[in-house]
């Protein structure tokens, strides 16, 4: 009988992945750059491991949404304490924090869990399209 293969952590190879967010809907891309940093496009992948990879997204300040959430989506904050409810409207969040909107939909998309935080600091979001990771990307194709 054979048993199943379980990977350690020294085992797992981490590469790095460029995603070009000028024009792609929001939610679809999330759903991808989940799925990168968990680590389910691997082989050999388990759910109780760090197995994900390191995901670059440059123009998050040209991601779409679709039908009227352009308008109507809002982003909730709350303090805690009594009145501590935040509102800001989708408008205002791409003006001044373009990333942060790539950063919550992907974190919405990611399960709750103690590895979360892990997989969160693995991704870097820029709004325009230089970002200082270049050297990583030319050691990627060269291999």
């Amino acid at each position: 009988m054979k048993r199943t293969h379980q990977p350690k952590q020294k085992d797992i190879k981490r590469n790095w992945h460029l995603v070009d967010a000028n024009g792609q809907i929001l939610g679809r891309m999330a759903t991808g750059i989940a799925r990168l940093l968990i680590g389910k496009h691997k082989p050999d992948y388990v759910s109780h491991l760090d197995m994900g990879d390191n995901v670059v997204v440059i123009n998050a300040s040209q991601v779409k949404l679709s039908g009227k959430k352009e308008k109507q989506k809002v982003y909730y904050r709350h303090s805690g304490y009594p009145g501590g409810l935040k509102i800001i409207k989708y408008e205002r969040m791409k003006s001044e924090h373009p990333e942060r909107i790539v950063e919550l939909a992907v974190k919405g998309m990611l399960p709750s869990n103690r590895l979360t935080d892990k997989r969160m600091r693995r991704l870097m979001v820029f709004k325009g399209d230089t970002h200082p990771y270049k050297k990583k990307f030319e050691n990627a194709k060269e291999n």
